[in-house]
């Protein structure tokens, strides 16, 4: 009699699966604001594009941003156009993104292994928490992501598939882009260096110089022009304004942002088996695999298999190239894990097929419904944890109280999930807590911490003191407050030191003490101030922050330089 067929590992069907990545990662656009630490500066920036007309350089009050290109804000500013509201349209790029690089990597997935391979890959990836972490941030590492991905599989496609210059020319070309959206969008060249391992190229037809020579100059053209959608007009303002903020705005981007900031960074600065750590943690439950995939892997690569080598080698390379920075977020190795999870798609429907895999994946699911409930019931049952809790947050007790609630929900659902998606079936399971626990942020958890974390209450306690006549002034001011403000809010530089601020302020001040106010964080006060007649509002940005009415500032101060800026 033939041999028993293995017991299969399947995937919920493709437009099941299509409907709740669409569910998991759209789900709560449009019910929070900004938070920081970066969403409220790109929103800051992208509403003064669209108020301004000026879209080349990005501002932050009335200085130049410079510690990020524009591209990003460009989107969000374009989302807005359509959408005319902010709420949406600061995480739509984001989220298209997100939609795009899943839809890329399971296209390369189907080409690079076989048709069925290529879900595999596009689920492994969204299972990933640093995915949908992500995917429903307003950040540039989403947009960058897709760009690096479209840039890898493109120029993949070229190496792997008779080196077809449109491949090349697209690749490069994103490579470019994605250089002018943020600074390592390079990256995807790196794959050229594992390809010229001598051990592969033996595997490849050889190519005549002359051909070699014209695909090196198309690339170059393609990187150029890539780059070139940003830096050719900032080119030609430079010769067009001998400005010297403008000069500076340039010098500060192109090369202490970049340059200086990998070889000499001056924050975020960790040791080099920093991504030892993030590769633990936000690739679970992928990392929960590596036990089974790097042997593998290994296997794959002794065999030559040029596949895994240029995917594997491109991987290892950003690994390298970050780990060699003094700065480190965890952020910046995460173009590498669509590449790792289109290497690991071969082999995922064979590994789900072990029984030890399967207990893995199972006791991830348990493990997190017995932290969310765990989190759920000691805040339910200890109020006072709960109000501790929420008033360092400054959430409002019904806010805590839903947030808790949602937590005990989806610790539930894990664990009904473990329960129902046992054995080969895990996978399925842990695609629909994914599911359930973006939904459940975007739609409960994210709204719940809205009002604190956006900086919404605080101003609105702010608007609330100084009344509908009043008019605001900002000290060290940052981006979340000027958006929630409700008010045009008067500033005074933002990385301008705090005495030269202080000296602007007291003027602006002096002209209309009895209607006039000063908003700032508590090492601001300085000297100037009668702080028996000022307020603090509350707290926010691991800071206390007071409200100064103009008539407690005493117009024949100095404020002198202070001590350091404000963190």
């Amino acid at each position: 009699m033939p041999p028993p067929r293995p017991a299969r590992t399947p995937l919920p069907p493709r437009w099941l699966l299509l409907a709740l990545l669409l569910f998991a990662l759209a789900a709560g656009i449009g019910l929070r604001d900004p938070s920081p630490p970066d969403e409220p500066r790109f929103v800051l920036a992208a509403s003064a594009m669209v108020d301004s007309g000026d879209w080349l350089l990005p501002r932050r009050g009335r200085e130049f941003y410079a510690e990020k290109p524009p591209v990003f804000m460009w989107m969000q500013a374009a989302a807005w156009t359509l959408v005319r509201d902010w709420r949406v349209a600061f995480l739509l790029p984001s989220l298209l993104a997100a939609l795009a690089t899943l839809w890329l990597v399971r296209r390369t997935g189907a080409r690079l292994w076989s048709p069925r391979h290529g879900p595999w890959a596009a689920a492994a990836l969204f299972v990933c928490l640093q995915f949908g972490l992500q995917a429903k941030r307003a950040q540039i590492d989403m947009v960058l992501v897709l760009m690096t991905t479209l840039s890898l599989c493109a120029l993949l496609r070229y190496l792997l598939d008779g080196y077809r210059r449109r491949w090349l020319a697209l690749g490069l070309f994103a490579a470019g882009l994605g250089t002018v959206t943020k600074g390592v969008g390079f990256l995807p060249v790196l794959v050229l260096l594992p390809w010229l391992w001598p051990g592969l190229r033996r595997r490849w037809p050889r190519r005549p110089g002359a051909r070699v020579a014209g695909d090196a100059a198309l690339g170059l053209a393609a990187f150029a022009a890539g780059a070139a959608v940003w830096l050719a007009p900032l080119g030609i303002a430079l010769l067009r304004q001998p400005d010297p903020a403008l000069q500076a705005y340039a010098h500060e981007l192109l090369f202490r942002q970049t340059g200086t900031r990998y070889v000499n960074a001056w924050h975020h600065v960790q040791p080099p088996w920093y991504y030892a750590q993030v590769i633990a943690t936000l690739w679970l439950p992928g990392a929960l695999l590596l036990p089974w995939l790097l042997p593998a892997w290994w296997r794959r690569l002794r065999r030559g298999d040029p596949r895994h080598a240029l995917l594997l080698g491109w991987a290892a390379l950003v690994l390298l190239f970050f780990s060699l920075s003094p700065g480190k977020r965890e952020v910046y190795i995460f173009p590498a894990l669509p590449a790792l999870c289109l290497a690991a798609a071969p082999l995922l429907p064979a590994l789900l097929r072990r029984a030890g895999v399967q207990w893995l994946l199972s006791g991830w699911l348990l493990l997190c419904g017995a932290l969310l409930l765990g989190a759920a019931g000691s805040g339910l049952s200890d109020a006072d944890w709960a109000t501790r809790l929420g008033g360092t947050r400054g959430i409002a007790p019904a806010d805590m109280r839903a947030f808790l609630w949602a937590l005990g929900a989806l610790g539930a659902a894990a664990w009904a999930l473990a329960a129902a998606f046992r054995g080969p079936r895990v996978g399925s399971g842990l695609l629909l807590f994914t599911a359930l626990l973006w939904a459940s942020y975007g739609l409960v958890l994210a709204p719940a911490l809205d009002d604190s974390s956006s900086g919404r209450a605080l101003m609105r306690d702010v608007s609330a003191r100084i009344g509908v006549q009043g008019e605001l002034g900002a000290i060290a001011w940052r981006e979340q407050h000027m958006l929630q403000a409700g008010r045009p809010m008067q500033e005074f530089g933002f990385k301008q030191p705090l005495h030269l601020q202080w000296r602007e302020a007291a003027d602006w001040v002096a002209a209309a003490p009895e209607r006039r106010w000063l908003w700032m964080p508590e090492p601001a006060l300085g000297p100037c101030v009668d702080r028996g007649r000022a307020r603090m509002i509350g707290h926010a940005s691991r800071q206390d922050w007071w409200l100064v009415p103009g008539t407690a500032v005493d117009p024949q101060c100095q404020a002198p330089p202070f001590a350091g800026d404000i963190d």
